[in-house]
């Protein structure tokens, strides 16, 4: 143990205290492991055989670890490399599952800490499918397509030996849109000489796509928000939202609360935040975001009544509601007690641990409804196993159906985190409740499957 990270119970201290050993230079894989064993520490000593047989020194350590260089020539004919990730960390409930992540800070540290967040994420939908992560520091932005193009192509030579549809099925995350999709399928297409639509999610609705998979996380994080409420008599409906981010997630829980009666006020990127008191204008957002790809202080020339704050982040605005859908620590103790102080009352991680723990022990001294990433943002990936079973059946599903069984996935979520809090002694906290829940799942299938 080191002076970052609080001690731990006795079950599970020695788990830690390896991880710290085996990795000692990844704090966001550290943070993330800390975070689930700390939770799941109840059940361990409710169900001590859950830990038998070298289960949690198992978890903790991926099946495998992809590490590649990626030469790629750019528009003016230099040879630019980088390096691949895809970290397969568990596999027992379904082929490993799980998105990549191009962008600069992209590092082993924050794969496996993706990697490993995602075995239980994805344990909590139900829907058969193991945990896996990957990515590049690769930096798409400013980049043109023809570029893209040419390291897509170049990333996929190597990764496509260890992907397939009953393998590995990877999806989109930051900076990996369509576009991306497009071209890593296609090279994958023309490499194996198969058109495995399951083998990859988030593809054009025209060529093998689920509707609903570019809404799905932002509209999820919102559905179990109003699951959150509802426990408590209340909804979504006349209350102020502070989102941070403005990618699909920001986007898309922008675009549902308005839908369930919501008003969202702020949107960010990494240049800062617009505060719009009278609600996001969610066609100039997507206008300067996905078709003119400016920054976020462009939304100004539209809306000349927003505020920009240079260099700020959202947490500072009175709301009841707060959705970070940016970036990992994005949210910090500081901001946690700024929302406090504003009176917010429901905070749900649609982003991947954007959080702190020191906001997150915050939120959960003052009682605030707190919804992990595992369990609020489980909707993409949730929605992503639709489209391998639509690919599976060769079978579409219209928009709406897909909507409403996004809609369920995270009622079944949410009431699963629920039940696994109460059962274990913390009722209301959604920490203990999603960690519980999908450790138990994950926990059993490997104890089923043997020591591999």
């Amino acid at each position: 143990m080191t002076e970052h990270h609080a001690p731990l119970p006795s079950p599970v201290q020695p788990v830690f205290d390896t991880v710290l050993q085996r990795n000692p230079h990844e704090p966001e894989f550290q943070q993330a492991v800390h975070e689930v064993l700390e939770a799941i520490a109840p059940v361990v000593d409710a169900q001590p055989e859950l830990a038998r047989d070298g289960i949690l020194e198992r978890l903790v350590e991926p099946e495998r670890q992809i590490m590649f260089r990626v030469p790629w020539l750019d528009d003016a004919g230099t040879v630019r490399v980088n390096r691949g990730y895809r970290v397969q960390f568990s596999s027992v409930l379904g082929p490993y599952k799980g998105g990549l992540r191009f962008h600069p800070t992209v590092n082993l540290s924050i794969v496996k800490f993706l990697g490993f967040e995602q075995i239980f994420k994805n344990a909590l939908t139900g829907q058969g499918i193991g945990g896996a992560k990957g990515g590049s520091d690769f930096d798409p932005h400013g980049r043109s397509d023809a570029e893209i193009m040419r390291f897509c192509q170049s990333f996929m030579n190597e990764l496509y030996r260890h992907l397939g549809e009953h393998t590995d099925v990877p999806a989109g995350d930051i900076g990996v849109g369509a576009r991306e999709i497009g071209y890593l399928f296609g090279q994958y297409r023309k490499i194996t000489n198969r058109h495995e639509s399951g083998m990859f999610t988030g593809k054009g609705v025209q060529w093998g796509g689920a509707e609903v998979r570019t809404e799905a996380t932002g509209y999820g994080a919102v559905f179990f928000a109003q699951e959150m409420l509802a426990v408590e008599g209340d909804s979504l409906g006349g209350k102020r939202v502070a989102v941070s981010g403005s990618g699909n997630v920001a986007t898309y829980a922008i675009e549902k609360a308005y839908q369930l009666g919501a008003t969202p006020i702020t949107a960010s990127d990494s240049s800062g935040t617009i505060v719009d008191e009278d609600g996001i204008d969610l066609a100039v957002l997507k206008q300067v975001k996905e078709i003119d790809r400016r920054r976020i202080s462009a939304y100004l020339d539209h809306r000349p009544g927003a505020t920009f704050v240079d260099g700020g982040r959202p947490w500072g605005t009175a709301v009841d509601v707060a959705i970070p859908s940016a970036t990992q620590n994005e949210l910090d103790g500081h901001d946690a007690r700024s929302l406090i102080d504003g009176g917010v009352r429901v905070v749900v991680e649609g982003a991947n641990m954007p959080s702190t723990p020191e906001a997150v022990d915050a939120f959960r001294a003052a009682g605030v409804l707190f919804g992990p990433g595992k369990a609020a943002n489980a909707g993409g990936v949730a929605t992503s196993a639709l489209e391998m079973s639509q690919n599976a059946s060769r079978q579409r599903w219209g928009f709406a159906d897909s909507e409403n069984k996004l809609r369920e996935i995270m009622k079944n979520v949410h009431d699963a985190a629920f039940a696994a809090a109460e059962r274990y002694g913390h009722p209301g906290d959604y920490v203990v409740g999603a960690n519980a829940a999908g450790f138990e799942r994950v926990a059993r299938a490997m104890l089923a499957q043997g020591v591999i």
